[in-house]
């Protein structure tokens, strides 16, 4: 059989055409990877000897598994046309080498269980197509039918950018992988169908689906939580700029129920942060259903461990609850009763807003950009200042020191959730009447603040104030000279480091912005000064 095949490379779209020998065959798939997966070369080759079926090119358990999940994958294929059963590789009499090219990348998952089986059955010359700018991926069972992969999205976007036209995909994941423009999208039930599909030359593109927006999880809003209107506000503020926020005071006073509100004002994620979000959260295996439109809201609990929460593990290493967070929230309840090294690990995250991670079989940079809510009581029974405290000096100064100052200063906003006179819980027509529309008013407001933010920022990789670096502050927040002096007298009053310094230009650019003023005024700089100050 001669056959033509287009050898694509990583990063150009300019195909090299190879003849495949009768014997051999190549397809591709790809290793699902943040931010995007490597293109894999999935070669076949077949020569008579005595019979042998290996995979090489340092695959993990789950792809060495591959060779009995397409073994019985094609046994149970029934072909199209009538002639005879497909032959499996466990019973042909020839060797038989499939080959997984860069063999330095370790391959791993299910992934590769369909170019595997095309490649094999184009070199034993039981299928015939032009695999010329395809890429394949999804896992075999024993039946023929594909389940569904993760990672589909991080595929997809690696095919578009090496130059591929159509890629094919367990019908599961076509949803997710239709974020990708630009690129014919097959959704595949079974091996059967696929190679009906290949064979028969049918290249017509699959309608994109239509995605239904999905309603809010609404589950804590603001218009349910009565007073805290301070705390409300800053919360509005964190939310327009990506702001870290510590909510502080004694327990039971709605510090919890308030960070979770945050959910349901952020605005809907653009199209470029669905496609980041979706990706990760795929890879993860964190998805359910279809795409991410709305900010991805994480919890950890206190005892979560390092690995848990940056990310890590022995072989693959994982994205952690800080990537899981990207652009959206990492809530931390209870924050200083997260062990101490897992507090100070947020150093990295919350200035670089990416996470290194390395390990002794490699290493991997992840995405960590988020808003850090932290929730805390002043003291560990809560009740710091006044008479019912009875927390011993010492007690408290430990409670204290577990977060640090440099895990301190990152957090742009320190703001007091403290207690309410019953007649605030009351409730009654008058008060409910007046905050019925708190949440939709929020997340107006927060919208109007990002979109300004997004026409400043435009052209830059800048998505929101709180990402500026001091070279943007220059230009891209600028101060009248009340406010500059009024932010340098604070800065000496209070000992603001020059980190400290510049998050509150940050911070006062957001409350402008809130205000719509284009200009950092006095009373713009005096309300994110406030916030800086810590009261224990």
């Amino acid at each position: 059989m001669a056959a033509e095949a287009h050898l694509t490379g990583y990063n150009s779209s300019v195909m090299e055409k190879q003849i495949i020998a009768s014997g051999f065959a190549r397809v591709y798939g790809a290793q699902p990877g943040l931010p995007k997966a490597t293109i894999v070369t999935v070669e076949c080759d077949i020569v008579r000897g005595l019979h042998a079926f290996t995979i090489v090119g340092l695959p993990d358990k789950s792809v060495e598994e591959a060779k009995d999940r397409i073994a019985a994958a094609i046994k149970n294929t029934k072909p199209h046309t009538n002639s005879t059963e497909y032959e499996s590789p466990k019973r042909s009499n020839k060797k038989i080498v499939l080959s997984l090219a860069p063999a330095a990348l370790k391959k791993e998952g299910a992934v590769f269980d369909l170019p595997l089986a095309l490649s094999f059955l184009l070199a034993s010359e039981q299928a015939r197509f032009d695999p010329s700018g395809r890429m394949f991926g999804g896992e075999l069972a024993l039946d023929g039918t594909l389940r569904p992969i993760l990672g589909s999205l991080s595929i997809a976007s690696a095919a578009k950018e090496g130059g591929f036209s159509d890629l094919y995909l367990p019908e599961e994941n076509f949803e997710e992988a239709s974020l990708v423009s630009g690129l014919r999208i097959h959704a595949v039930a079974s091996l059967e169908h696929l190679l009906a599909l290949l064979e028969n030359g049918d290249h017509r593109e699959i309608p994109r689906v239509r995605r239904v927006r999905r309603g809010m999880q609404d589950d804590a809003a603001l218009d349910e939580i009565r007073g805290q209107e301070d705390a409300k506000r800053g919360l509005v503020i964190a939310a327009s700029g990506g702001h870290n926020i510590a909510l502080y005071g004694p327990p039971g006073t709605g510090k919890t129920l308030l960070a979770r509100a945050t959910a349901a004002i952020l605005p809907d994620l653009s199209e470029e942060e669905m496609v980041e979000v979706t990706t990760i959260h795929s890879l993860a295996g964190t998805l359910a259903g279809g795409p991410m439109e709305r900010p991805p809201f994480r919890s950890p609990h206190h005892t979560s461990s390092y690995a848990s929460l940056i990310g890590g593990g022995s072989s693959l290493i994982r994205p952690g609850e800080v990537t899981l967070a990207h652009r959206g929230v990492l809530f931390a309840d209870e924050f200083p009763e997260f062990h101490r090294d897992v507090i100070n690990a947020l150093r990295e995250p919350l200035e670089d807003r990416v996470v290194s991670i390395s390990r002794a079989k490699g290493s991997v940079t992840f995405p960590a950009n988020f808003m850090l809510i932290a929730a805390l009581n002043p003291c560990p029974c809560g009740f710091w200042g006044g008479a019912r405290c009875k927390c011993l000096p010492y007690a408290i100064d430990k409670y204290r020191r577990k977060i640090s100052g440099p895990v301190a200063d990152r957090i742009d906003m320190w703001v007091h959730v403290g207690e309410m006179p019953p007649e605030q819980l009351t409730v009654n027509r008058k008060y409910r009447a007046g905050r019925e529309t708190q949440t939709k008013a929020s997340r107006e407001a927060i919208a109007g603040a990002r979109k300004r933010q997004r026409d400043r920022f435009k052209g830059t990789a800048i998505f929101t104030n709180a990402d500026m670096k001091p070279k943007h502050i220059e230009t891209l927040a600028r101060l009248s000279d009340k406010a500059e002096a009024a932010l340098i007298g604070a800065a000496r009053q209070m000992k603001l480091s020059p980190r400290g310094y510049h998050r509150t230009i940050k911070l006062a650019r957001t409350v402008a912005d809130l205000a719509g003023s284009e200009t950092i005024e006095p009373i713009h700089m005096l309300e994110a000064l406030q916030y800086r100050a810590r009261e224990f």
